[in-house]
Order: structure tokens, then sequence, then C-alpha cells
């Protein structure tokens, strides 16, 4: 009993590591555990793996704030159409757009090498500040006249955009290795990582719609400066909610073993590792081409068919359309388990185009019928996440090692991010391109669908398959850092028992 006491002592001491450091430790130690606490094995494993699932989804769920932060600007540009006259233009609406998107490209780049320098804990911490800050600073959005409204709402979206794109590595990474603490929690990574990252992100491209309309119908459908307002600042909630709850994470096992702060070997990794880093980046930013201008121009299209449309009903019709995203989540979560990623990237791209193609072929007599082409509107956006939505982040973090995660995936994210921007870009002067509206609708479909094949073939030739465990490769790039003569004696954080 006096053993017993003085091992919960020491777990309670402010020197040890933060209340989840439970779920940061490897089954092998589990026994030991066990039988200095005298508590049964399998208490101790459930203990684990409870801990573990909490990791990952509190280290990803913050990317909801990213997926809604994104989608709501759009909802909002008619109102300030109506409020902002002498301010807004098709100029500021670009930036309202593109400040954000550039501000994640930026938060991707540097947070992916910082966590892989200072640690996650800090990372996914700081992340959330910039986001917080970023959202406070959008919603008190004032000036001496509408253009410096506007310009105070460009500079607090690029730094919220700043923080949700830090959240992508950081996530990412995190729930990746948060998930391997275990066997038992490894098995089902795949699901695991796909809800808490772009379940995540898609949920808040949902709730931004549901936002939008309930807010609109509190203020009698009328354009109101409380309803961008109150529509930007709710953004804010989950992440504070969340952010105390991960200072107190810590680092994960495999980071506190194979870490690399000082002297980091970027020439003998890109050797190594060059075509896992072609094919995750290209697969994210061909994904991230189609998918980013068809969900956020839903409304659009949806406008287009019926220009009679009330925004309330443009609004409702194109977040049905975006709720197709998260079935296709969670079914590509439980593929990736059976299946493998890569596979279920590739089938998700090949079934993504070939809708494509359905869609743009006989788009005529679809849109004829309404709700079929509704249903099918959101299956084309299901297929997209059932494979290359759910499975870039997941191949992004396994396909590469512990010491250099973050700076893959990171960099990975931002070359999708930079696909976004492109994509939503000329999605429009495509459309516009055409002699009509029916004609360039077929048109970004078909081109859609055809950069979905291109991203199929991608995945299949240039992603690898890898082991499910992270040490496995861990130790592979480790080896190989020591047939090549680089100095291994100080890697890792600290020694792990």
């Amino acid at each position: 009993m006096a053993q017993t006491e003085k091992a919960l002592e020491a777990e309670s001491s402010p020197d040890t590591s933060p209340d989840l450091s439970a779920s940061f430790q490897d089954e092998k130690y589990i026994s030991q555990e066990a039988s200095s606490l005298q508590l049964p094995t399998a208490a101790i494993a459930n203990t684990a793996k409870v801990s573990s699932v909490l990791t990952v989804f509190v280290a990803g769920v913050a990317l909801f704030s990213d997926g809604y932060n994104a989608q709501i600007i759009g909802y909002m540009q008619p109102l300030f159409a109506d409020l902002y006259p002498n301010g807004i233009s098709s100029a500021i609406k670009t930036r309202l757009s593109n400040s954000y998107l550039i501000g994640e490209i930026f938060g991707m780049l540097f947070f992916g090498v910082l966590i892989d320098k200072v640690g996650r804990r800090t990372g996914i911490f700081f992340a959330t500040i910039f986001l917080i800050i970023g959202i406070i600073l959008a919603t008190a959005s004032h000036g001496k006249d509408q253009l410096g409204l506007f310009w105070m709402m460009i500079v607090g979206r690029g730094i919220a955009g700043f923080g949700a794109g830090g959240e992508y590595p950081v996530c990412a990474t995190t729930a990746a290795e948060a998930s391997d603490e275990t066997s038992h929690v490894r098995r089902r990574r795949g699901f695991l990582v796909a809800m808490s990252t772009d379940f995540a992100v898609d949920l808040g491209f949902v709730f931004a719609g549901i936002v939008a309309l309930i807010v609109l119908a509190c203020y009698n459908q009328k354009s109101s400066e409380g309803v961008w307002r109150v529509c930007f600042g709710l953004g804010i909630v989950l992440p504070i909610a969340v952010v105390f709850y991960r200072l107190r994470m810590a680092n994960s096992t495999q980071f506190r073993k194979h870490a690399i702060k000082t002297n980091i070997p970027y020439i003998h990794a890109l050797k190594l590792y060059w075509k896992p880093m072609l094919g995750t980046s290209l697969a994210w930013f061909f994904y991230d081409f189609v998918t980013y201008p068809f969900g956020l121009f839903s409304s659009t299209i949806i406008s287009q068919l019926n220009p009679n449309n009330t925004v309330v009903q443009n609004i409702g019709y194109g977040t049905v359309i975006n709720c197709f995203y998260l079935p296709g989540c969670i079914i590509g979560g439980l593929l990736m388990d059976k299946i493998g990623r890569k596979q279920t990237m590739t089938l998700g791209f090949f079934l993504w185009a070939i809708l494509g193609f359905v869609l743009g072929g006989a788009l005529g007599p679809i849109q004829s019928v309404f709700p079929l082409f509704v249903v099918l509107y959101g299956i084309f956006n299901a297929l997209g996440e059932m494979g290359p939505g759910v499975a870039t982040f997941l191949c992004a973090a396994e396909s590469f090692p512990t010491p250099l995660r973050g700076h893959y995936l990171g960099f990975a994210a931002a070359v999708g991010k930079a696909g976004a921007a492109i994509g939503t870009e000329v999605f429009t002067p495509i459309q516009d391109s055409f002699a009509n509206t029916e004609k360039g609708q077929q048109g970004v479909f078909l081109i859609g669908a055809a950069f979905a094949v291109v991203g199929g073939l991608i995945a299949w030739f240039f992603i690898p398959d890898k082991e499910r465990d992270l040490e496995a490769e861990d130790a592979r790039f480790k080896a190989y850092l020591e047939e090549n003569g680089f100095d291994t004696s100080c890697y890792g954080e600290v020694q792990v028992r």
C-alpha cells in the first residue's frame, strides 16, 4: 500500500508530466505499471485506450473552426453589399477570402517547422491562440469609414487563418501519434484521425450554414451589422473550450523518443522522402483545387439554377449539399482501416471523377429534376471526402518519420491550400468563359473530374503503403542516418523507459 501511495503521489507531483501523459505510455509498459500500482492490467490498458482516443479528438477538433471561418464569409458577403455599399467591392471580396487562405498557408509552413523543433504541445497551444485573436479582431472590426472596417476585417481574418493553418500540421501530427500509443487504438487510427480532422473541418462548413440561417431568422431575415458580428464571434467558442485542455497535453512518446531539435538532416531526408513528399503534396493540391470551390460556391450554383430563390433558400440548399460531406468522411475513415490509406484515396479520386463526368455530361436532364441534382451534387462532394478528403491527413502523417513529420505535413497542407486558393480564384472565370450558365456548370464539373483523375494516379504511384506502426518508419530513418554518418547520439527529447 505504501508503494501505491508513493506512486500516486509521484503522478500528482508538479514535476511530473501533465494529466494526459498517461495516454503517451507504450503498451509494453502497462504490465510494469499495473504491478507497481497493484492495479489490474486490464484497468490500466482501458485507461490508456480512453485517454489516447480523447487526445486524438482534442488534438483535431479545433479544425472545426477552419471550416466554419472559411465558409461563413461567403454567406455574409450579400449582407456586406447591403450594409456597406461604399466599402465593399470585388477587390475587397477577394481579399476577405484570400487573406484567410494566405494566412493558412503561412501558418501551415511555420507551425509545421515549429512543432518538430519545440514540441507538439507548444505548437497546438499557440496555433489556437492565434486563431482566437484573429476571430476577435475580425468580429470587432471597425474603422473611420467602411473601407477601414473591411481592412481591419481582412487583417483579423489573416491572423485567424494563420492560426487555423497551424492547426493542420499540429492536429494531424498529434492525432496520428496519439493514436499510435496502443495497438487497439492504432488499428482504428484511420477512423479516429478522419473524425478529428477532415470530419471536423466539414462539420464547420455545415454549421456555418446552420448558424447563418438561425442568426438571420433572429434578425427577421434583415441585413444587420449584428448578423455578421454574431456569426463571426461564434467561431471562437470551440477554440476557447479546448485551449486550456490542450495546454495540459504532453508530447507523444514518438516525439520524445525521436525528436531532432538541432542540426536537422534536411538533405538526407529529402533524398529518402522526395517521392512521398511529391505524392502527398500534389494529391492534396488536386483535392483542394476541386473540393473547395465546389463547397464554397454550392449556394452560388443553386442560385444560378433557381434565380428567384431568396438568400435564405440559397444558404439552406448549400448547407444541405455540404451535409453530404459528413457520411463521406465516416465511410472513408472506416475504409482506411479496412483496405489501406492510399487505396482509399485512389478509390475516392476515381469515383469522384466518374460522377463528375456524369454530372458534366448529362447536366441538362439532371438539372430538370432539381432534387435529383441536389442529391447527386451532394454525393459528388461525399466521394471527394470519402477518398482524398480523409486520406490526405493520414497519408501525410504516416509517410514520414517523427523528427520531420511536422515539416512534411505542413508543406503538403500548404501546397493543398494553394490549390484551394487557385481553384476558388479560377472557378468563376471558368464558368463565365462559356456561352451560358449551363455550359459553364458543365465545364467546371468536367474540369474538376479531370483533375480528380490526375489526383488518383498521383496517389497510386507516388504515395507509399506504410506500416501502421509509426515506430517502424522512425527506426528506418534513424538507421538510414547512421549509415550516412549522421550523429544520432542526441536523438530524442528524453530517454523513454
